[in-house]
């Protein structure tokens, strides 16, 4: 077997590439795709579409379940963040508008 090193750019390029092929939304200037027999369910999903965060999760029936988000400053925070920071922008965002039942 043989190695190469292919430069810590080009590794994190190559893991990029990984994560948007198993992701199951798609953000593309005609709409979203959606994956679905990939997601899992009772998890929450995301992409920026049309400068809104589209948030997408498939509950225990396997019912997708698809929510927008249009406030600038959410989506703003999405779009800046880093993946394992959303959940918690979003939860805040939930808590400050009172919208968890």
């Amino acid at each position: 077997m043989e190695y190469y090193n292919i430069g810590k750019d080009n590794y994190l390029n190559i893991i990029k590439i990984i994560e948007i092929m198993s992701y199951p939304l798609t953000s593309e200037k005609d709409g979203i795709k959606i994956k679905s027999e990939i997601m899992k369910s009772e998890t929450l999903y995301h992409c920026i579409f049309q400068n809104k965060v589209m948030l997408v999760y498939k509950d225990h029936n396997e019912i997708l379940n698809c929510y927008e988000i249009e406030d600038e400053e959410i989506v703003s925070k999405v779009r800046l963040s880093k993946n394992t920071d959303i959940e918690k922008i979003l939860e805040e965002y939930i808590r400050e508008k009172n919208l968890k039942k």
